[in-house]
């Protein structure tokens, strides 16, 4: 088991760790690079809600609104009501870092106007990614358990360990179709604005610094899950053919 009377197991620490501290790097990269270039100016003077209403115009996109939304990074695109939020230091704010994250959600939507398949996947996985990420664990943990203590259950323990471990693989499909359709749109954005000449030079530098870094987050985030992925497997995959715990 994971954890069983204070005891953590030392194969969930093994794979586990490396994940969460490439996670914890990441977060921290694309924290440091967002403050550094969020306080330097950008030279055209726009906010990021207009970079972003710029770059929407360059690609024919007129129909996507832009709110403020509260909280830290927390910008993202809404496909079901075409909206692009933006968080109050991107909405408002004038820097190089704004300009960054702000054309990387308006990528979003351009994909989204563009139909690109992989945003168009990812959408239609979320419903099930949400209940995979949530439910996948407890019912693992709850075969495994009746493996444990009802032995003649052994089939019927094997059947929700592997539901859970399916479902949990449908999680991490998620976070894997996440990092192409991320970088897609960070590529999208960094054209957009070259193009339109709204960042360049050094300030495109930082953008793409800031881009860069927001990327690795979702690849460690991909990792992560992988990992556990493979801890379920390996520390319960026995079960599935109606085998015993290996906690007996």
């Amino acid at each position: 088991m994971l954890a069983f009377f204070g005891f953590i197991d030392p194969l969930y620490l093994l794979l586990a760790a490396p994940g969460a501290l490439f996670a914890f790097w990441a977060q921290w990269k694309v924290k440091s690079t967002f403050t550094h270039w969020s306080q330097v100016p950008a030279k055209r003077g726009y906010t990021g809600a207009q970079a972003a209403a710029e770059v929407l115009r360059a690609a024919g996109v007129t129909d996507v609104k832009i709110e403020e939304v509260d909280g830290f990074l927390s910008d993202h695109y809404d496909p079901s009501s075409r909206t692009l939020r933006l968080s109050p230091a991107n909405f408002r704010g004038r820097s190089v870092a704004a300009f960054g994250v702000a054309a990387h959600e308006a990528g979003h939507a351009i994909q989204h106007a563009t139909g690109y398949a992989l945003l168009s996947a990812r959408s239609a996985i979320v419903p099930i990614a949400n209940i995979g990420s949530h439910l996948s664990w407890p019912i693992v943990i709850g075969g495994a358990m009746l493996a444990m203590f009802a032995p003649k259950m052994g089939a019927l323990a094997g059947m929700l360990v592997l539901a859970g471990i399916c479902l949990f693989a449908l999680a991490v499909f998620f976070q894997l179709i996440t990092v192409p359709v991320e970088l897609d749109a960070s590529k999208r954005a960094v054209l957009a604005l070259n193009e339109r000449g709204l960042l360049t030079g050094e300030e495109g530098d930082g953008a793409r610094a800031v881009l860069n870094a927001a990327a690795w987050t979702y690849v460690a985030a991909a990792a992560a899950a992988l990992l556990q992925l493979l801890y379920l497997v390996l520390r319960y995959g026995h079960l599935v053919g109606g085998g015993r715990s290996n906690d007996e």
